[in-house]
């Protein structure tokens, strides 16, 4: 019997993007499982709690019956280690990323060489995307309907007609 092939995607996702869904989508296909692990990094400032971005991402993508959606702290190596992943899946919108994600990769691999990394390239339309600009622009009231799933667009405009009041 072969062993079942899993994957993980971390990250913050804080929120998640049209991007994000697009490497989802497609990682999905190459593992028997795919663990999106969303990041709690008490360093940053996140727009939406954990729970929150768990829920979110399990509203787009609840339809993939091999997605788990988990959070995690501490190092990715580690989590999947724990978790019994092989394969880490990161996303590269443009050069600027490969360098950063290059040496990630490297390090997690000098931490724990059994747990590869592979790259998925985002799809062309999505390559200019991140969840910092989606909140630069949802901030001055911008349209973000481009950007998001449709689930999470109502989600965004809510926290930030919040911060307004």
């Amino acid at each position: 019997m072969s062993e079942e092939r899993i994957g993980l995607y971390p990250g913050s996702f804080d929120p998640i993007t049209l991007g994000h869904e697009d490497i989802i989508r497609r990682a999905s296909s190459i593992f028997d499982r795919l663990i999106v692990a969303v990041l709690i990094n008490n360093a940053k400032n996140p727009l939406f709690s954990v729970d929150e971005r768990v829920r979110m991402i399990q509203c787009v993508v609840g339809d993939i019956p091999n997605v788990e959606v988990r959070s995690f702290s501490g190092l990715s190596v580690e989590f999947a280690k724990s978790v019994g992943a092989r394969v880490l899946v990161r996303g590269l919108r443009a050069v600027s990323d490969f360098e950063y994600e290059l040496q990630m990769a490297q390090t997690n691999n000098i931490m724990c060489p059994k747990i590869d990394t592979i790259f998925l390239t985002t799809n062309i339309r999505y390559a200019y995307l991140s969840s910092s600009i989606v909140k630069e622009v949802a901030s001055y009231g911008g349209k973000i309907e481009d950007f998001l799933p449709e689930q999470i667009i109502p989600l965004v405009k809510e926290k930030y007609s919040k911060e307004k009041s």
